[in-house]
């Protein structure tokens, strides 16, 4: 019985010993990383500095090769009245079998089966110049507008969504009502511009690669939880140590794939 009291007390004591040289490893480790991420920011600081004065002689370069990713959204409609400015949205003297959806009136078989290709009778809006044929005809699927998939649609955003809220409260996910657009390279049945409710899907600054690295380096003292939001959780990991390095280890799968997140249903940066 001394012998199997011993045995046990000696396997506790280096199960202790194993969780806290992990925790002191975590430590170290995250120490060195933020000191190799100051290097690199001060490498980065001083690269961008002798690049700006070495750019400012080129401008017109500079100008030419900038991105034009941030424009990609300016392209869709604002207007949440459904209103459709002809002159800027149709352009003179193309052919009128090439004008866009919201220049042209089309007829539509209403009764034709969901998804087929159809056949509908066009002609241009009012006010409209095109050349060539003023009645014509142009594919397109059987289905509203409303029903299209939402990388053929233009949808206004909003930032007024109310996502702090308590992780009770239902429904877990908020929505909110956006004007929504057809793009206008695709005809569909009924109203172009229509109101969609969408999901409130942005980030309130929570950065994944952070909450990572805390519950890789951190998680056995519940950094991560605390830094999602999560208290109880992150008081529930300090005091059980991590769940003696179990549920330190479930939480970095957890969090590297995403499934556990900030507290107010928001999504990572």
């Amino acid at each position: 019985m001394t012998v199997k009291l011993i045995a046990s007390s000696i396997f506790g004591i280096q199960c202790r010993n194993i969780i806290l040289s992990w925790h002191l490893v975590s430590v170290i480790l995250l120490l060195i990383a933020v000191g190799m991420s100051r290097v690199t920011a001060t490498e980065i600081t001083t690269l961008d500095a002798s690049t700006s004065s070495s750019s400012a002689l080129l401008p017109v370069l500079a100008s030419a090769n900038s991105s034009s990713n941030d424009s990609e959204p300016a392209k869709g409609p604002q207007a949440p009245d459904c209103s459709v400015n002809v002159d800027e949205e149709c352009p003179d003297n193309l052919e009128c079998n090439r004008l866009g959806g919201d220049c042209i009136n089309c007829t539509f078989n209403e009764s034709c089966i969901y998804g087929t290709k159809q056949k509908a009778i066009c002609t241009p809006k009012q006010f409209v110049n095109c050349t060539g044929n003023q009645t014509f005809e142009r594919e397109y699927e059987c289905r509203y507008c409303y029903q299209l998939p939402q990388q053929l649609t233009w949808c206004n955003k909003t930032i007024d969504c109310a996502l702090n809220r308590p992780r009770n409260y239902y429904p877990a996910r908020p929505f909110y009502v956006s004007t929504c657009w057809t793009k206008k390279e695709y005809l569909c049945m009924g109203r172009r511009c229509f109101p969609k409710q969408l999901s409130c899907n942005w980030s309130q600054g929570y950065k994944w690669s952070t909450a990572l690295l805390l519950s890789i380096f951190l998680g056995g003292f519940g950094v991560d939880r605390f830094y999602l939001g999560l208290w109880r959780e992150g008081i529930g990991k300090l005091l059980s140590f991590g769940g003696l390095g179990v549920w330190t280890l479930v939480d970095v799968i957890l969090i590297s794939v995403g499934y556990v997140g900030p507290w107010d249903g928001s999504l990572y940066i």
